[in-house]
């Protein structure tokens, strides 16, 4: 579905005039939605009401001023993948036709998309109350506003991995759907690892929550700070049993095996 040309005004901008005197916008959307059931049966519920959603838009142009377009189309994103769950991804086109350049141009364009994604969340604990952490941990990522928590595994105690002179581990897996790209969802766990007092002293160590992506969608990244899939995930038996509770047959992109069969050859 795409809407195009959408005139909005609104107040955003770096200079003082633009925030005080306002300025026109020109917004264009490209949502990315399966349209043929509506189609099939007329049902407007299988669609997305673009009227509706232009007057949303124009409401949650206006509520807040930003300095920056990229901030305002990013905000736009967000809302449309939040207020509409059939929609599986979304580009924002933000035209600003008077901006403040000192050259004669037609206008200024940025573009942001955002994209529903499915992620799979490690989590373990060997430190304290560890059914508690794990329980405070996965409550956080459900509080966020750009993820939704779907499927879980249930809590398996397991011997430690790597660093042996420590307790037992209470492990997890949970599978979640968001918006936010993979470094921005290690951000998130990082920082509620942060909140529930993990401290890195020790590698493979004692901890009181250890947060790890397993998988984002079929994605491979080379990315040190985030590498993708997990690039242990398929020798530990505490991560494989677990994933293979809530998903045996996702493919491994990396070794083009499904997680079933990844926990029978380790067994």
């Amino acid at each position: 579905m795409f809407i195009r040309e959408l005139e909005l005004f609104g107040f955003h901008g770096v200079f003082e005039e633009e925030k005080r005197l306002g300025q026109k916008f020109i917004l264009s959307l490209e949502l990315d939605l399966d349209l043929k059931s509506a189609g099939r049966t007329g049902d407007l519920t299988k669609s997305v009401h673009y009227g509706e959603l232009c007057e949303k838009i124009d409401q949650e142009f206006t509520r807040e001023s930003f300095e920056l377009i990229e901030a305002v189309a990013l905000k736009l994103a967000d809302f449309i993948l939040t207020e509409y769950k059939l929609v599986k991804g979304v580009k924002v086109f933000l035209k600003k036709p008077w901006a403040p350049v000192k050259k004669h141009l037609d206008t200024v364009e940025i573009m942001v998309e955002r994209r529903r994604h499915k992620a799979y969340i490690g989590l373990g604990s060997n430190i304290g109350d560890k059914e508690k952490y794990l329980k405070e941990a996965i409550n956080k990522i459900s509080d966020e506003r750009n993820t939704e928590i779907g499927k879980q595994s249930s809590f398996i105690t397991t011997k430690p991995w790597g660093y042996l002179d420590q307790e037992d581990f209470l492990n997890a897996v949970i599978e979640i759907e968001t918006t936010l790209e993979p470094e921005e969802l290690m951000d998130l766990l990082l920082k509620i690892e942060a909140e529930l007092d993990r401290e890195r002293t020790i590698k493979w160590g004692p901890r009181t929550i250890d947060l790890d992506i397993i998988m984002y969608d079929d994605l491979i990244s080379s990315n040190e700070r985030v590498i993708l899939p997990h690039p242990r995930m398929h020798e530990r038996e505490f991560v494989l049993k677990s994933l293979n509770e809530i998903a045996p047959y996702i493919m491994h992109p990396v070794l083009n095996k499904r997680v079933f069969t990844l926990l029978e050859e380790l067994k």
